[in-house]
């Protein structure tokens, strides 16, 4: 028990290290001289915001395949590491989409023309398959998150977030809904950084193996902690943000500016997402 319990710290450690490793690559990716580095955020931001709405609107398998395969080169051109980006969208996707799909393959929610049949009893009568039209649907909710997921994550990959943030504010978004994210996203990061010093903490100070309860019992400690100290954190982040002039709005040095690229690259993206609806739909 307390093997395992030793092994809960260090994977937890490990996990949060990683977290925190992959925002910084992560930022590193927006920094680099790709294709959607280059495009102003407000011509990506509407471009995304266009194949979001065909994707949803789309009721063709093949178009929303194509819509998400269009995004691959994109992300290569972007300089966007490919494995990552897969990881990215499909470590965690399939799994909490498909808890959801899955019901759906079944004759009891989605009746139709059975593929596979698992129960067929005459009495009492009991029928259980797997249909076409379940297939079908659990097919178009997976692609369609695959396909919005994706294009959600190249999105922030390849935008500093206060430079889209700025973007928001600029395309009208409520200043509460910005400043949210923009604390949010923040406050994850301090917060993600506090827990993994507290668990090094823990792990560099314990000889041998303690027991489960002294485990729990700082776990729980520490949350309380945690919770304390975000809390307080809330407010000395707000008084230092006023004292240096922020009154809502994200300030970025660069500079915010359309050029005829930017155009360009925005019709292309509004154009591939109408036809996309209207040629498909």
């Amino acid at each position: 028990m307390a093997h395992r319990t030793r092994g809960f710290f260090e994977k937890t450690l490990n996990d949060i290290t990683g977290a925190l490793e992959q925002t910084l690559f992560a930022e590193e990716i927006a920094r680099q001289e790709g294709l959607l580095q280059s495009l102003d955020p407000r011509a990506k931001l509407v471009g995304a915001m266009a194949l979001l709405l065909a994707i949803s609107a789309s009721q063709n398998l093949l178009v929303i395949l194509g819509l998400y395969l269009l995004t691959l080169p994109i992300a290569f051109a972007s300089r966007v590491p490919m494995g990552f980006y897969f990881k990215r969208v499909w470590m965690f996707m399939p799994f909490f989409t498909g808890v959801v799909a899955l019901p759906a393959l079944f004759s009891p929610f989605t009746p139709g023309i059975p593929i596979i049949t698992l129960i067929d009893l005459a009495a009492p009568r009991v029928y259980l398959a797997i249909t076409l039209p379940g297939v079908i649907t659990a097919a178009f909710l997976l692609l369609r998150v695959g396909a919005s997921v994706s294009i959600g994550v190249l999105l922030i990959l390849t935008t500093r977030w206060a430079v889209l943030l700025k973007a928001l504010r600029v395309l009208r978004a409520p200043q509460a809904f910005v400043l949210i994210l923009g604390m949010t996203y923040r406050y994850i990061y301090v917060l993600l950084h506090t827990v993994n010093n507290m668990f090094l903490a823990r792990t560099s100070r314990v000889v041998g193996h303690g027991s489960g309860t002294e485990d729990r019992r700082w776990l729980t400690a520490s949350m309380g902690v945690l919770f304390a100290k975000s809390y307080r954190l809330s407010d000395e982040v707000y008084l230092a943000m006023q004292s240096r002039g922020f009154r809502g709005d994200a300030q970025v040095m660069q500079a915010l500016t359309w050029r005829t690229k930017d155009w360009a690259w925005l019709l292309v993206f509004v154009a591939v997402a109408g036809l996309a609806v209207w040629l498909f739909g």
